[in-house]
């Protein structure tokens, strides 16, 4: 049996290759949202992107991306890791964030990873009975892998529609640094000096609460914005190092968007906002993205009324 993503008639997400080849890949919100924390764990590792690309190619091949609690014997999760071979307890292993980290800590102790055919890296930490099969998702996890780096701007959209599951509302902005945190760890919020709502003082661990009547202007105090500092050090290399970090947590949270319920994304003059048919980034409303200053230094993520 095959999982075949890209159904167009559903909610879903894309990822363009930067390179003008015309390569694409399509998947789901879910998809995306799991791609999204298994690429977080690993740059939060400090981890090269060839390490993410062989994570995603495992894990494409493992299970689809999907966490999935079942599997050959006992395998579960996104890399279908087994209880029975010590890589944690079944809760552990359906934690993504858990079995990504586990996943790479695996692939750290590879002798020259980054310089082995993907299969080979992949085969050494997963041991599989089908060696090969983790060839043929290397083109796909690499576009993926590009975007989710952020080495790649503005490459990967979502229609960004609510997820069923959650309720009208039930996400803010606390909801969002929860899941950023989860995902990157406390650092990505506490030293970077991350804020809620526009006040320039706000404390990295409060929020405003949410308002009434709010009109929906992100640039508020309303507890449903989050603005990221990525601007760090001086200098050429620093601002390429900034935009590739602005863009990863960019596109982190347009992959959640569904699932966060986050209706606008602003970083570097550019714009996406859920609901738009054709998902695009587009160039930024000063209103909206919480005004020129933002520049290429702040990821700027509001939520759902």
């Amino acid at each position: 049996m095959q999982y075949v993503t890209g159904n167009t008639r559903g909610p879903g997400c894309k990822v363009v290759s930067a390179k003008g080849d015309g390569a694409t890949y399509e998947f789901t919100p879910e998809q995306a949202v799991n791609a999204a924390t298994i690429t977080a764990v690993g740059t939060a590792r400090e981890l090269p992107e060839r390490a993410v690309t062989i994570a995603l190619a495992t894990a494409l091949q493992e299970s689809t991306l999907r966490n999935i609690d079942h599997g050959d014997r006992d395998s579960l999760g996104l890399f279908q890791q087994r209880p029975s071979q010590g890589w944690g307890t079944p809760k552990e292993i359906m934690d993504p964030t858990y079995s990504a980290g586990k996943f790479y800590e695996h692939l750290e102790e590879v002798p020259g990873y980054t310089r082995l055919p993907l299969t080979v890296a992949a085969q050494r930490v997963q041991r599989s009975g089908f060696p090969q099969a983790y060839a043929k998702h290397e083109p796909d996890a690499a576009l993926l892998a590009a975007a989710l780096t952020g080495r790649s701007a503005a490459t990967l959209t979502c229609d960004g529609r609510p997820a069923a599951t959650r309720a009208a509302g039930a996400a803010n902005a606390d909801t969002v640094r929860a899941a950023l945190a989860r995902d990157f760890g406390r650092d990505v919020l506490e030293p970077a000096g991350a804020e809620v709502g526009a006040s320039a003082t706000a404390s990295p661990s409060a929020s405003a609460p949410a308002e009434s009547g709010d009109s929906g202007d992100s640039g508020g105090s309303d507890g449903r914005t989050v603005r990221l500092p990525v601007s760090d050090g001086e200098g050429a290399g620093a601002a390429a190092g900034a935009g590739t970090r602005g863009w990863q947590l960019a596109h982190w949270a347009v992959a959640n968007a569904s699932q966060l319920r986050i209706q606008r994304v602003s970083y570097a003059g550019r714009e996406w906002t859920a609901g738009h048919t054709d998902s695009q980034w587009r160039t930024a409303d000063g209103k909206n993205s919480g005004g020129s200053g933002d520049g290429a230094g702040v990821v700027t993520l509001t939520t759902m009324p």
